[in-house]
Parts: structure tokens; sequence; C-alpha cells
């Protein structure tokens, strides 16, 4: 007896109990469904919301592999065992085994702990309340792992992850029904509990917290530097980087938002099968390069003089700021939810562009944490049904307007 057939008996032994979701849930992932309509008529389409999840998940495995690559070539560069990359993209300092396995032992358990914990609240939530088991948290699963430091304790992503499943999801009604992105309400959950774990140099480069506990407890005089390309900005030093080692990802960060041209890559395969809004996209990017030439503009030579602690992100080349940070992960597969975002086209021209907007606000006028891309889309996510809902009155006046002009 085959795996498909062994699945099936099991979802027949046991419906209308109350684990049938689960078997349900194991059956229709792994295989099409038996069930299907024969009268009446249907709109028939190949696409569904498994197949939407996964093609998702598809735009974000390059993202995972980078950010594995990188995790491990981060490590062993500043411990001095290798040396940065000199020939771009495929560079072979970049590319090898060493950095790979470095780095998998590292990012595998984050992948493992928020698809195991995440999706077993999705089963217990679906046993509990009778309802099948939704596949909304698939991309969650792979999103959360790409937004958190490489050294986050495990056991704080379980407790994040089953805050954010629980408060961010399901009580709202599950897949569908939330308000909030639930992979940024598991982010901001873990920044205001673990401050000290989200932010500050000692977290982007694997093994850099550990050296600096050492060094705290006189255990050890060597150290790692992990500060980022923001946090250098924030205290007014230079960025250190190359502009196209920031564009390739050839820098400390988050596992899977360092790599531009990669989630350039993603943006476009989402829009290309058309589940990621371009508007959103597009707009986002505009509202950050706007609010980006504003501050390029009103920067005082006295600043710069009297050292202000703005003057480092406000001279900051306005462009740069798609390229450093978590801007450009959070436009491409964070702002663009489905679920979360403005649903009207002209709604999402502006959702999008106060998110790019208000996320250089933030980072700027932040330095203690200068990212603002999780704020601001969870701020617009709580506006998005009142843009929505002025757009489409806006829409009813202007027609009522017509109607008139009309019939007078």
């Amino acid at each position: 007896m085959g795996l498909k057939q062994k699945l099936h008996t099991l979802k027949e032994k046991y419906k209308g109990k109350k684990v049938a979701p689960a078997f349900n849930a194991l059956h229709t992932f792994l295989y099409s469904p038996n069930d299907t309509t024969h009268g009446g008529t249907h709109i028939k389409g190949a696409d569904d919301l498994k197949r939407t999840m996964n093609t998702v998940i598809m735009a974000l495995l390059p993202c995972l592999v980078f950010g594995i690559f990188n995790a491990g070539y981060q490590h062993h560069l500043a411990l001095g065992e290798i040396q940065s990359v000199t020939n771009g993209f495929l560079s072979s300092e970049f590319w090898n085994w060493m950095n790979f396995t470095t780095g998998a032992w590292k990012v595998i358990p984050l992948v493992l702990v928020s698809y195991g914990v995440g999706l077993g609240v999705e089963f217990l939530f679906a046993v509990i309340k009778g309802h099948e088991v939704e596949e909304g948290y698939l991309v969650t699963g792979m999103l959360v792992p790409l937004i958190v430091p490489i050294d986050i304790p495990l056991w704080m992503l379980t407790i994040a992850v089953i805050f954010g499943v629980v408060i961010g999801k399901e009580v709202f009604g599950g897949t569908g029904m939330n308000i909030l992105n639930p992979a940024l309400t598991i982010r901001a959950f873990l920044f205001f509990a673990y401050p000290t774990w989200m932010s500050g140099d000692k977290v982007w480069v694997m093994g850099a917290q550990e050296r600096a506990n050492e060094i705290a407890s006189g255990l050890s005089v060597d150290s790692i530097s992990g500060e980022t390309i923001l946090g250098n900005l924030a205290q007014n030093k230079a960025m250190g980087y190359d502009t196209m080692d920031m564009f390739f990802g050839f820098i400390p960060g988050s596992v899977g938002e360092t790599s531009t041209m990669l989630i350039l890559l993603g943006g476009l395969f989402l829009v290309y099968t058309k589940i990621g809004s371009w508007r959103i996209m597009l707009s986002a990017v505009l509202g950050a390069l706007s609010m980006g030439l504003i501050f390029n503009g009103v920067v005082d030579a006295h600043w710069v003089a009297e050292g202000s602690k703005f003057y480092g992100l406000m001279s900051t080349e306005f462009w740069h700021h798609l390229i450093i940070g978590g801007l450009a992960f959070g436009i491409v597969y964070m702002a663009t939810d489905p679920v979360t975002a403005s649903q009207t086209n002209r709604g999402k021209w502006i959702y999008g562009f106060l998110i790019g907007f208000i996320s250089i606000l933030i980072r700027v006028f932040n330095p203690a944490y200068p990212e603002g891309v999780m704020l601001a889309i969870l701020l617009m996510n709580v506006f998005a049904p009142t843009i929505d809902h002025y757009v489409v009155q806006g829409n009813i006046k202007r027609r009522m307007k017509r109607l008139k002009v009309k019939n007078a």
C-alpha cells in the first residue's frame, strides 16, 4: 500500500473525528484532493491557496540559500579565516562548502523551529475548532527565519512564533482574516520582548554574541565585530562596504535580507506570476526615494560640523537606502501580502508609497534602532482598510456626480 493510499485510509478512518483535519492537511498537502465537483457551473483554474503559497516559497528559496552561505562567510571572515570576496557574485571565497556547512548549522534549525512550532499551533487550532488546516503558515514559516538575526536563541523564536500565530492570526479567525502580517508580528514581538537580541552590533554575525559574553566575563580578548551598515550610519560612521557588495549581499544582517539582487529577482518572479502587486512594490520604492531625497535636500552644513546624531543617515545617498537594511525584503515579500495590504488599485499606490516614505522617516529619526520597514508595514496594515474605504467612497461619489450630470 502506497503512502497516498495509507493517508486516504487514515483520512476515512478518522472522518468526523477531532483529528480529521490533521490527516486531511497531510493528504491535500502531498496530493491533489480526491473530491471534485461534477455538476453545475464552476470557475476552473489551476491555482489555489496551496499553489500560491508554494510559489512564494520558491521566490524565497534563493534568499534562504544565499543567507546560509552568507552566515558562514561573515563568520569566517570575522575570524580572519578567509579573504573578502574579489570576483563579484560568483566569487569562490563566498560559494564554498565551508561557508555553507557553517551557515546551515545555524540557519536550518531556525527553519525547523519556525515550521515545527508554527504548524503545530495551526494543527492544534484546527483540531480544537474543527476546521481544515490552512496553508497560510507555509509562507510565514519561511519568512520568519529570514528576518531574524543569525544567533537568535531557538527558545526565543519558539515563544515568538507561538505569539505570532495565536495573537497575530488565529484570534482574528485564521488565514485570510488577520489584519497584521504574521511574520512581522513575530519579529515585532522579538524586538520589543528581547531588544538586545534584535539590535546592536553583536547579533548579526554568527558567534559575535558568544565572543562578546566571553570578553565581558574575562575569558577572551578577541572580539568579532558584527555591526551593520545602518548601525554605522546611525553613529555617523562610514558605511564600510562597497556598493556592489551591498547590492549582492556580502554584508552582515538578517539571514535573508542582505542580497538586494536576489530580492529583486524574487520580486520580478512574484510580479510575473501575478502573486505580488507591482503597484505596491513600485510605489513603496518611490516613497522611500522621495523621503531620502527630502533628507538629502535639508542636510545642513551646521549639523555636519556639530556631528548631529541624525546626520549619518540623513546624508546617505537617497538610493542607497534601497540596498541596505531590510527595506527591499520588506517591500517585496511583506508589503505585498494580499491579506493585509490594500485591495483597491488606487489604495495600493497610497499604501505602498506611505510604507516606503515612513520606513525612511523611522530609519533616520530612530538611531537606537535604525530600521523602519517593519514598523511602517505594520502601521499601514492597520490603515489599509481605511485607505480602501475612502478610495471606494471616492469612486462612488464620482459616479454619483456623473449620474446626476447625465440625468440633468
